[in-house]
């Protein structure tokens, strides 16, 4: 069996990085009034809805290119962390009809996010393996 952690950092950061861009992205050409909507709702103000292309664009082309991936993975993070309170609070403990966890996709990029955060982005990156942040 051959053991590589780099190319096993370079897997999860890539499709970590493009799955939660495809999101951002979709924001790009679609806007933020939904999200602006559901933070005012909450009593929060609506124009911190456009954090959401900080956690969904800068953090996963940080992630991609592993530069700074740490700090990309961790606006990931935090970016699922506050979707998750406000669109899918009421789904926390809820399962869907297969019987997984009815937050399997929020809950991979979180958790898959924590991960590189803690692991850095690895050899195959153009940070390099060095450096606090990478």
């Amino acid at each position: 069996m051959i053991k590589s952690d780099d190319t096993g950092k370079l897997i999860l950061r890539l499709s970590l990085g493009i799955l939660v861009l495809m999101h951002g992205l979709m924001k790009l050409s679609g806007g933020v009034g939904g999200i602006s909507g559901m933070l005012s709702s909450h009593g929060l103000p609506g124009f911190l809805a456009y954090f959401v292309y900080v956690g969904e664009v800068i953090g996963p082309l940080l992630v991609i290119l592993g530069i700074y991936s740490r700090l990309g993975a961790l606006f990931i993070f935090l970016n699922m962390i506050v979707a998750i309170l406000l669109a899918h609070a009421g789904q926390l403990f809820s399962t869907n009809q297969q019987g997984g966890w009815a937050l399997e996709l929020q809950g991979m990029f979180l958790f898959g996010a924590l991960a590189v955060a803690f692991m850095g982005a690895g050899r195959f990156s153009l940070g390099g393996s060095g450096g606090r942040w990478n």
